[in-house]
């Protein structure tokens, strides 16, 4: 990317984030601000909050017109959030990060460097270290261990929604069209030129994590039924073992009994075992593809991916 760039958009969804979205809009203008020669927009991207945190936003707009609002009708979800605001941008740089500022404002310079030196087209942030503790530290370190080894495709460890793009690699992503979307599988997806740029990851600033242990669950489903057909493997292997099986068992039997050895042996105990074994066995295969015609089902209902009740914004010199 040559030196004429000088715009940027950063995307920030947020929802009931009134306790830190004054620090995160300080936070953030300043990192912008010490980019000297830049021009930027800042997109809140409200995601049907429940508390003052789409009055805050409209303040902000208020005071400083480079900040845009983005009201969704409802909350569609982190997701759906993210692609509203990035549909909403159009500068040469994009760059993604979420609202509770575990991901610091300040390493936005650091990622967009290596897009304008022509190194990359998309520039992400990789955690060192994340602050997260007991069962929900476990299971996201967990998630992403098991993703990167499920994944059809190469996905960084310890890499979120926080990076740059450039406008090319960002109208590629936008045009994306499926409804369960997992950033980090799309981002990698779409291909281009990577660079990782190394950070800690801080606590959350203030109050309870919005994303509930439900969501973090759904999130991680999009992510495996969206980006890897391992499970569907491993149902036709575990059934194709069991087929095997079933059958030397069924030779075995039949060698003994044509030997006159006597096989009707009493074990009321294993055959129940047997029964819930290969019961269970067969609910989870429901279960796995249950999953992916669900994903189908939502897909063929072309509903669009969030509805926008309200936009605050302003024309800018990036949009003439």
């Amino acid at each position: 990317m040559d030196e004429q760039v000088r715009h940027i958009d950063v995307v920030i969804p947020v929802f009931n984030e009134e306790e830190i979205i004054e620090t995160l809009y300080q936070r953030t203008s300043a990192a912008l601000d010490g980019m000297t020669g830049w021009s930027w927009r800042m997109i809140l991207v409200n995601d049907g909050s429940s508390d003052t945190t789409w009055a805050l936003i409209e303040q902000l707009h208020a005071r400083d017109p480079r900040v845009v609002g983005v009201d969704l009708a409802r909350n569609f979800g982190h997701q759906p959030a993210i692609l509203a605001g990035l549909e909403q941008a159009n500068a040469d740089i994009v760059v993604t990060m979420d609202g509770d500022l575990q991901d610091p404002p300040e390493l936005i310079p650091q990622l967009v460097a290596p897009i304008v030196a022509g190194e990359c087209d998309i520039a992400t942030a990789m955690r060192r270290s994340r602050k997260e503790r007991g069962i929900r530290g476990f299971l996201l370190r967990a998630f992403h261990k098991l993703f990167k080894w499920i994944s059809d495709f190469p996905i960084d460890e310890e890499t979120g929604t926080y990076c740059a793009m450039s406008r090319r690699a960002h109208d590629h992503f936008v045009a994306l069209q499926e409804r369960n979307r997992f950033f980090p599988g799309l981002r990698a997806w779409v291909g281009f030129e990577h660079t990782m740029v190394e950070y800690d990851r801080d606590e959350r600033l203030g109050g309870e994590p919005k994303q509930t242990m439900a969501r973090l669950f759904r999130y991680a489903f999009d992510a495996i039924f969206s980006f890897s057909y391992k499970p569907l493997r491993l149902i036709f292997f575990a059934g194709t073992a069991v087929f095997v099986t079933g059958l030397a068992l069924a030779a075995w039997f039949l060698a003994r009994r044509l030997s006159g050895v006597e096989t009707a042996e009493q074990g009321f105990t294993t055959l129940v075992t047997l029964i819930l074994v290969f019961g269970g066995s067969n609910l989870m295969a429901i279960g796995v593809l249950g999953q992916y015609l669900g994903r189908i089902y939502d897909e063929v209902k072309h509903r669009p991916h969030y509805i926008v009740r309200t936009v605050l914004d302003q024309p800018t010199e990036q949009d003439a």
